[in-house]
């Protein structure tokens, strides 16, 4: 080996020939076993705070709203069962959206049986009291309950927060009554109304209330989308599918065709991708020039602004100038990267043609991904029911209210419910229980924070372990199949399922460790891009910079810590080791070959992921076509939609995540063989003694042969 590649020894001695080495290590004991008690440890916590977030969260506050007192809405056989609609005393008072729906809007909230319908102040119908009683009454049911004291000045009224000072037409959304607001030509407007006096004289403007429920108006665009959306995936669901198994079929046919035809399935990638991006480049100048002189079609995006309807912006040529722009660059690349690694495609052939070999000898391999996925789901599925119920277990705290000089219990907590036949009623005459706030008092209530960050760490603890564990297990299969002298002869029966036991058995304390570390620095991220948001409004740039230089840190770190971890996952799929021991073997064996790892294996990765390109593109472009009605034979069948781009996107996802169960699978084998490659020309030299294990294809590539 070169001077080059092994860097003079500074990453370790290479391997040394061991006649007993025959593949995975069968003679293995446990690893990392403090960590696997803390991970057991850590997950029945896990179930703990899951359990208590079920005890007292309440999914209904997700469905009903809640008033003031944190009493539902139209819940059946509750107070409010006939008054489904909140209402807010002062919308002004709410900033946005998100605090609408998560209940925390500073203003009063009541439940009502329906929404205001026409304008009204408290002081006006006060006034007319005598001579129209009925406004009087109609006016007293948006106060609140049991407020009717009309000898009450307004003053004390408003001081008090007993009622609203004025009413406006409002409509229900989401259970919530929100104003009547149109824009009609540019002009906002209120029950056809732009401008409504008040009773002291002043004067309230449509906009101000648009500014107050900017965000729910925002919400009902969404609403109005989201329907649309909805009734575009009824029409167009069983072609989606359709066009995933589409995907899933060219990805099994392209892992079992890379075995014979795998130069040709290389070089055909390259030219596809290479067509495909030039057709778009030259639909985006067809567009492009076919836009100018079109009125309208020189509007800037930026000026534009944002329209649910994205076929505006099909209209512009902006749109397509930068599609263009986008195109030629990715086309740029692909054809400099080739021309400078030409030399290398066809070992990277070499290797994928081998790793074909072992997906076919080991075809359940295939499968594993499913249950990778499952697992994956299974963790989502908790993590998302268990914030629910976290976040919804606030609940209303009362106090009692009475003279301190007289009463012991005043601020004291108390139940509404048995106040009246309580002691302290009896002590504390004219004593009341009041609604205080809404969250608790409890030590579960006091550390729910505490529980959701919990949540959230375990969530990626748990979902990066599940990674590792199917890297460890395919990594065992395909490290059986390297290993095997006569192929297929020597391949262990079930490798999968032999590698999987191996795993869980001997080494969960290790997955655990290595999953435990990326999800520190996973949170860590998570903790940083919400700081990035609490800051957005900030201007100190320096903070800025710091939080900037942190969040590249960070993403970097990631990055290397999954190639160092997957690359050490299959060192324990060989060897059985710890960790730390692992990590460092794979390290050193990849830093005597850098070379080779710079080239083989990420130009492996890059012929991978045209393969997925071309998997994920053409099925895009198929449904591009069929969505759009472009394809004549299959035009009366293609369903009509509000946003073609919807069934679209889904199938692109859809196909990118087929694709990417396969190549995932491929991936691994790959880098597997790569590894047990790199070992096997340090361990061995051709000889009868030691000879190479590697394909003939390889062996005739590196000018080696077995004696």
């Amino acid at each position: 080996m070169s001077a080059e590649e092994n860097f003079y020894g500074k990453y370790g001695e290479p391997k040394k020939y061991d006649p007993k080495f025959k593949g995975p290590v069968g003679n293995r004991s446990c690893t990392d076993i403090l960590c696997c008690i803390i991970f057991f440890l850590a997950i029945v916590l896990y179930f703990i705070v899951g359990i208590l977030a079920w005890i007292n969260g309440d999914p209904r506050k997700v469905i009903y709203p809640t008033d003031s007192r944190g009493e539902f809405c139209g819940q059946v056989g509750g107070r409010n069962e006939h008054k489904p609609f909140l209402f807010y005393f002062n919308l002004l008072k709410c900033a946005s959206p998100l605090v609408l729906l998560e209940f925390q809007c500073p203003t009063t909230q009541i439940c009502v049986s329906k929404c205001p319908e026409k304008f009204d102040s408290f002081i006006t119908a006060h006034s007319l009291l005598k001579v129209a009683p009925e406004r009087w009454t109609y006016y007293t049911q948006f106060c609140k309950p049991g407020f009717n004291d009309s000898t009450k000045s307004p003053v004390e009224v408003f001081k008090d927060g007993d009622c609203p000072a004025f009413l406006t037409p409002s409509k229900p959304f989401t259970r919530r009554c929100f104003p009547d607001l149109k824009v009609q030509q540019g002009v906002v407007k209120v029950a056809n109304q732009t401008i409504f006096r008040t009773d002291d004289g002043g004067s309230i403007n449509a906009t101000q209330l648009l500014d107050g429920a900017k965000g729910a108006n925002v919400v009902l665009e969404v609403r109005e989308v989201a329907m649309k959306i909805f009734e575009d995936y009824t029409q167009s669901w069983y072609w989606i599918l359709i066009g995933m198994s589409i995907a899933l079929v060219v990805s099994l046919l392209f892992v079992i065709l890379l075995r014979f035809i795998a130069a040709f399935m290389v070089w055909s990638i390259i030219l596809m991708v290479i067509a495909v991006l030039g057709y778009g480049i030259f639909h985006c100048y067809v567009e492009y020039n076919e836009l100018k002189g079109v009125p309208g079609a020189e509007v800037t995006i930026k000026d534009l602004g944002f329209h649910t309807d994205l076929r505006v912006y099909l209209h512009l040529r902006q749109t397509w100038l930068a599609f263009l722009i986008i195109l030629v660059v990715l086309e740029l690349i692909i054809i400099l990267i080739l021309i400078f690694l030409r030399k290398r495609i066809m070992i990277a052939i070499a290797l994928l043609k081998e790793a074909s070999k072992a997906v076919s000898y080991i075809m359940s391999t295939l499968v594993y991904p499913v249950i990778t996925f499952l697992l994956l789901l299974l963790c989502v599925a908790y993590w998302g029911i268990t914030a629910v119920f976290l976040s919804t277990s606030s609940k209303a705290v009362y106090k009692v209210l009475a003279n301190e000089l007289t009463c012991n219990y005043t601020m004291k907590t108390c139940n509404p419910d048995a106040f009246n036949t309580s002691k302290i009623i009896k002590q504390c005459p004219g004593a009341e229980c009041i609604f205080a706030f809404y969250g608790g008092e409890s030590y579960y209530h006091r550390y729910l924070i505490v529980f959701q960050f919990y949540n959230v760490f375990l969530f990626f603890w748990l979902c990066n372990f599940v990674i590792a564990l199917g890297q460890v297990t395919l990594a065992g299969a395909f490290a059986s199949y390297y290993w095997a002298f006569n192929k297929p002869a020597d391949i262990p029966a079930l490798p999968v399922f032999a590698s999987i036991g191996r795993a869980l058995r001997y080494h969960t304390g290790t997955l655990a460790f290595g999953s435990l570390l990326l999800a520190l620095v996973q949170v860590i991220r998570v903790l940083l891009e919400y700081i990035d948001q609490k800051m957005k409004g900030a201007q100190n740039k320096v903070a800025k910079f710091i939080l900037s230089c942190l969040k590249c840190c960070f993403w970097c770190l990631e990055k290397f810590l999954k190639f160092l971890n997957r690359n050490a996952y299959i060192m324990v799929a060989i060897y059985g080791k710890n960790f730390c021991t692992s990590a460092k073997n794979a390290f050193f064996l990849l830093m005597r070959n850098i070379v080779r790892v710079v080239v083989l294996d990420k130009v492996t990765d890059f012929l991978l992921f045209l393969g997925k390109l071309l998997i994920v593109g053409g099925v895009g472009v198929l449904g591009f076509f069929f969505f759009t009605k472009r394809i004549v034979i299959f035009e009366d069948k293609a369903p009509t939609l509000n946003y073609y781009w919807v069934p679209l996107l889904t199938l692109i996802v859809g196909s990118y995540l087929v694709a990417h169960g396969f190549f995932s699978v491929y991936a691994m084998c790959v880098d597997t063989l790569f590894l047990c490659f790199l070992e096997d020309l340090e361990r061995n030299d051709g000889s009868n003694e030691r000879p190479y294990f590697m394909s003939k294809a390889l062996l005739k590539i590196l000018r080696k042969k077995n004696e």
